[in-house]
């Protein structure tokens, strides 16, 4: 799947996360579901069906406009802005 915003397009390189946690979450004591990578700072953050949905609140604090999947498996690339997914 070609990439049809700017922000997908633009990614040259990818921040990977070097902990498997979310650390909003630990300084929280709360747990999450799953784990997204802002790939313009490499923040890490869990997804929106996590109680405290940290990447979106990322975003939204940051304008950072791209995520990627930090779960073993996973391949993809969403962007807030444009609502656009990419697999790589």
């Amino acid at each position: 799947m070609e990439p049809v915003c700017t922000h997908l397009a633009s990614l040259d390189h990818l921040y990977v996360a070097t902990e498997h946690i979310c650390p909003e979450c630990v300084a929280l004591g709360d747990n999450w579901v799953h784990l997204r990578v802002c790939q313009t700072c490499g923040h890490v953050g869990c997804c929106d069906n996590s109680k405290n949905k940290h990447a979106t609140k990322h975003f939204h604090a940051t304008q950072h406009p791209v995520i990627t999947s930090a779960e073993p498996g996973e391949r993809w690339a969403w962007c807030y802005v444009d609502s656009e997914i990419m697999e790589y």
